[in-house]
Order: structure tokens, then C-alpha cells, then sequence
């Protein structure tokens, strides 16, 4: 089993699909280890984001991403981290694979409704960024 990491990010939460996202998490086979909903504050988006400090959308990612309540989670399952970017989709809505949670969630590039880890180390820092030792 592996375990990765998954916000459904603001504007899901805000357009009241986040029970249908964890639905589909769980139909998919996914066991949620653990799972909180939390409001990032900028400096936490800021801190979370880090990787992509001198890229030209850091200032809006971080904006968006500290702009209303999200929820963060960890999940479990053979393969997780592909399993769920798999899942997820695209990056883009517009070019997501149909029955994928930006496809059918998403709005925008900027608004796609959720965020996954891409490889194991990432994973684990961004667990740790979210969830002490003890909670998972």
C-alpha cells in the first residue's frame, strides 16, 4: 500500500462538491487515512507552494489557494499516487479525460478543484506539511 496527498481545493468546496469528490475517492478504491478541513492562510499557501516561488502564477496559486476553506487528506491504496493523479486528470479541465474530477468539477487551469502529489517524495512533505506523525 502507498499513501499520498489530496486537497480539494476552494472553489470545490465553495461550489458544495467536495462530498461528491470524496465519494469518488472512495468508490475508486481509496481508504482516507485521515482528513481535515482547514483555511490556509497565505503564508501557509506560500509555504505549502514553495517549489514554485519563482514561477509567475506563485502569487495567484497562493491567493486562490488561501481564498476559502479546503480539505486536505491522505489516502491509501496500491499505487496511490498514480492512482489518484490518474483519477484527478489533467491539470487543465479542458483537457482532462471525461468522468476525471477537473473534467467534471473543474473550471479552469487556475480552478480545478484538486491537488495531488506527483511522486513519493513529494508525498511525503506534503503530508508532513499537513498532518503530524501521530495522526496518520
Amino acid at each position: 500500500m502507498q499513501r499520498t496527498f489530496a486537497i480539494i481545493k476552494p472553489d470545490a468546496v465553495k461550489n458544495g462538491v467536495a462530498g461528491q469528490i470524496l465519494a469518488r475517492i472512495e468508490g475508486a478504491g481509496f481508504r482516507v487515512v485521515g482528513m481535515r478541513m482547514i483555511h490556509m492562510s497565505k503564508a501557509e499557501a506560500e509555504g505549502f507552494y514553495h517549489v514554485h516561488k519563482a514561477r509567475p502564477f506563485f502569487g495567484g496559486l497562493t491567493d486562490f489557494m488561501s481564498s476559502g476553506p479546503c480539505v486536505v487528506l491522505c489516502l491509501e491504496a496500491a499505487d496511490a499516487i498514480k492512482k489518484w493523479r490518474d483519477l484527478m486528470g489533467a491539470t487543465d479541465p479542458a483537457k482532462a479525460e471525461p468522468g476525471t474530477m477537473r473534467k467534471d468539477f473543474g473550471a479552469s487551469i487556475d480552478n480545478n478543484a484538486t491537488h495531488g502529489s506527483d511522486a513519493p517524495e513529494t508525498a511525503a512533505f506534503e503530508l508532513g506539511y499537513f498532518f503530524r506523525g501521530m495522526e496518520l
